[in-house]
């Protein structure tokens, strides 16, 4: 069985539970200690990583190198990991848009290869199984399901194409964290006027994810026309309140794209959609 070295950029709270779970199958698992913090450094420990000096030294040893940071950090990252000239299997596995994944594996290439991936869920901790979604080169995905088998971090490769875990990553995050925003305006709005417990009881009435109901888009876009102006209603009351409106009028402008369709019964979902695209 192929037992790598691999090695982890950076050990976040994600990062460094990630990299745990693959020192199952791996021969060790680095880390570089040069700049990061001292809870980096506390993390990398609890997981169990070999300390290394320096990038260099980290690139040097590893056959795998997995890129977890913060978003704006991958392409610099990127460029100081080619610029050292690694070659082995670089996972990019940062929560960007197709575009820079694709811009970081021509940095990376034709040296190393570039998996593009997306970890889907929470830090595979106390029982919890995040999904690491793979697309790229099929000799290098199947050793990053090898490098993940029987551990907490469940894999799936997507295709053979740069840019489509990130994408997944992306689309998932915009609806799950944007949703996260309008559960703390709604709530903030309720209770400028005393009615957020009354908020909740209503929302506890219904707990499955919209995301989970595509069919509903038609039905959205046929009722955009009396939507886009009740959410204009409520970026008012947001505003009067001291709170943020920007995202609910951003919502109307977007329901302005459906404004003739008003009521139209037979609008199909990909019909919704193409004109979501091109008004």
């Amino acid at each position: 069985m192929d037992q790598p070295t691999v090695g982890i950029l950076h050990p976040g709270s994600m990062g460094a539970a990630v990299a745990a779970c693959a020192a199952t199958n791996a021969a060790a698992v680095l880390w570089c200690a040069a700049g990061r913090s001292s809870a980096s450094a506390e993390r990398a420990m609890k997981a169990g990583l070999t300390s290394v000096a320096t990038l260099p030294d980290l690139l040097d040893r590893s056959d795998i190198v997995i890129s977890l940071c913060p978003p704006v950090a991958a392409e610099d990252l990127a460029h100081d990991v080619a610029r050292a000239g690694f070659a082995g299997v670089y996972v990019e596995a940062n929560a960007i848009n197709p575009e820079r994944a694709t811009r970081i594996s021509e940095e990376l290439g034709p040296e190393a290869t570039v998996v593009d991936a997306g970890v889907v869920g929470s830090p595979p901790v106390r029982g919890k199984t995040p999904t690491l979604y793979l697309s790229g080169s099929p000799a290098a995905t199947a050793r990053l399901e090898a490098l993940f088998a029987g551990t907490r971090v469940r894999t799936k490769v997507l295709g053979t194409d740069v840019g489509q875990a990130s994408a997944l990553k992306l689309a998932y995050a915009a609806y799950q964290k944007t949703s996260r925003v309008l559960v703390a305006l709604a709530t903030g709005l309720a209770r400028e006027h005393g009615v957020d417990q009354e908020l909740i009881d209503v929302a506890s009435r219904r707990t499955a994810s919209y995301l989970s109901e595509p069919e509903y888009i038609a039905k959205t876009a046929a009722r955009a026309w009396r939507w886009g102006p009740e959410l204009e209603e409520a970026a008012d009351m947001l505003e009067a309140a001291g709170l943020p409106p920007q995202m609910l009028r951003a919502a109307a402008t977007t329901l302005a794209r459906w404004d003739d369709v008003k009521d139209d019964s037979k609008l199909t979902l990909n019909d919704a959609l193409d004109r979501l695209v091109q008004p």
